[in-house]
């Protein structure tokens, strides 16, 4: 047993000991150089007083303005007495220009086992080069942080009289894994997050100012409702009890409206056990928001206004390029129910029809169904399959049948039909709202139906949340609720084609 033990550690220090490939084990030859001359290559501070991009754009020719800046060593040429180097911050790069007779030998000597990707402060001055770059003349420097693992930074080379790039780190899979390095090494990416947190600030904004209340709640919920999903379960060890990660925050922000706030929103972080692809990732963000005494006429308003301003506030635009289709946020959007949606791309009359009717329609339309899905999922997927893809500019789909809608009221004059609507944007869903159901009678039936439905086999049907039902039995206010897919509306408004491009670190196959 012990020597299964030793093996067993051998085997485990020597994934290390491969990993030091050539560059790797030179630079941390030469951090070890470096402490031995006394210097830390991981120090706690520098203060800096101007970023890159601050430097480039209030240049003053004459001035020899005093900075210093930090960031990381992008491209660097040493030469005998003195060395040019590119520094790139948060903002950009700027070139550095040092001389070893101003810097001195310790900090030259010091430069000289540096390599790109180290990070540095830099003190001196502005100047512009001979060739007419603005540039820092360095006048000390300090290492912060040595970089023990090279960067994969792209080579030009000119063939045919061309610029080629070599060795870019363009693997999509290794960009997503690493993102870290990807951010380093193509800056342009961060400015699709940057426009992300823009786009999250101003709908915040616009909601507050309406005087709604933004509010946490739950992640973790004893019971998952709100959507139709299968939830990621979980177990509390101190309670020894169930938990889910939500699926939606829908029914805890409801017993808000019945404690007596006319309006509340989050922005929230939910969980699906579901397929990974370009457009779902099992995490996703969304806002929910829910506004009492109103119905989901107010509501598609609000929506087009929230995405008109959001557009022109992110890209002074009303419109954008998103899949390589033009689409215009100018309002009013068109609306169009479900059924007549589906008639219109199929020529296929589905108003009034039995579930087997519908399974007999989807046949002709070449679908193959789970023979355990219900009516509501049959329409789902007529429309997913041949009318969802066709809708590129903005579109309401309204007026949904019951069953497809558990937590929405019922059409005053539509029998048999809820107030719901989701607006579809590229081919998406983007947003989902209802006028909310609030008859606690009514509510029950339905939720006991979709309980029938998970004993026919449907995993994705609602569970019947007793507590939910107890807090609308004290009455909820007529009442709109909205949730809006965050993740996919900056695919739209940064004209994103994956789901993988504006999230930092989306789920992947383990390595």
């Amino acid at each position: 047993m012990q020597k299964e033990n030793e093996q067993s550690n051998k085997n485990q220090e020597q994934p290390l000991q491969i990993s030091l490939n050539d560059q790797m084990q030179r630079r941390f030859e030469e951090r070890q150089h470096l402490m031995e001359a006394g210097i830390n290559p991981y120090p706690t501070h520098f203060e800096i007083s101007h970023a890159s991009l601050e430097i480039l754009n209030n240049f003053e020719e004459e001035a020899k303005t005093p900075v210093s800046v930090a960031g990381r060593i992008m491209t660097i040429r040493k030469m005998g007495k003195a060395s040019f180097f590119h520094l790139q911050d948060s903002a950009g790069r700027i070139q550095i220009y040092m001389k070893k007779d101003e810097v001195g030998e310790v900090t030259y000597n010091t430069f000289r086992l540096l390599d790109i990707g180290d990070i540095v402060g830099i003190r001196g001055f502005t100047f512009k080069t001979r060739t007419g770059e603005i540039s820092v003349h360095a006048e000390s420097l300090e290492l912060l942080t040595k970089s023990l693992r090279p960067i994969p930074v792209a080579k030009e080379k000119e063939v045919d009289g061309e610029k080629v790039i070599f060795d870019a780190f363009s693997d999509k899979e290794m960009r997503y894994r690493q993102r870290y390095v990807d951010l380093i090494v193509n800056p342009e990416v961060k400015q699709t997050f940057i426009k992300r947190s823009a786009i999250v600030s101003f709908m915040r904004n616009f909601f507050a100012q309406q005087g709604w209340l933004e509010v946490e709640t739950p992640i973790l919920q004893p019971i998952y409702g709100g959507a139709a999903a299968r939830p990621f379960t979980t177990h509390h060890n101190a309670l020894d009890m169930q938990l889910y990660l939500r699926i939606a925050n829908e029914l805890y922000l409801k017993r808000l409206i019945v404690g007596g706030f006319d309006g509340v929103f989050e922005f929230a972080k939910d969980f699906r056990n579901e397929g990974i692809d370009r457009f779902h990732n099992p995490e996703f963000t969304q806002v929910e928001l829910y506004v009492a005494y109103k119905d989901y006429n107010w509501m598609m308003k609000l929506v087009e206004e929230l995405l008109y301003q959001t557009a022109l506030a992110i890209n002074k635009s009303d419109s954008t390029l998103f899949l390589g289709n033009e689409i215009s946020l100018q309002t009013p959007f068109r609306r169009l129910s479900i059924i007549d949606a589906i008639a219109e791309y199929t020529g296929k009359n589905i108003g009034g029809q039995s579930e087997e009717e519908l399974r007999s329609t989807a046949k002709d339309l070449g679908l193959e169904l789970d023979p355990k899905i219900s009516s509501g999922k049959i329409i789902d997927e007529i429309f997913g399959e041949f009318v969802e893809p066709k809708l590129i500019q903005p579109t309401f789909i309204t007026d949904y049948p019951t069953e497809m809608s558990p937590l929405a009221k019922e059409h005053p004059s539509l029998p048999g039909i809820v107030e719901r609507f989701e607006l579809i944007v590229g081919g998406k869903e983007v947003c989902n709202s209802f006028s909310e159901l609030n008859d606690p009678v009514i509510q029950r039936e339905r939720l006991e139906s979709q309980a029938k439905l998970r004993q026919r086999g449907d995993e994705e049907a609602m569970i019947v949340d007793e507590d939910f039902l107890r807090a609308i039995e004290y009455g909820m206010p007529p009442c709109a609720g909205l949730g809006i897919g965050i993740d996919r509306l900056v695919m739209i408004l940064t004209g994103q084609d994956s789901i993988r491009d504006v999230i930092f670190f989306p789920h992947l196959k383990p390595e």
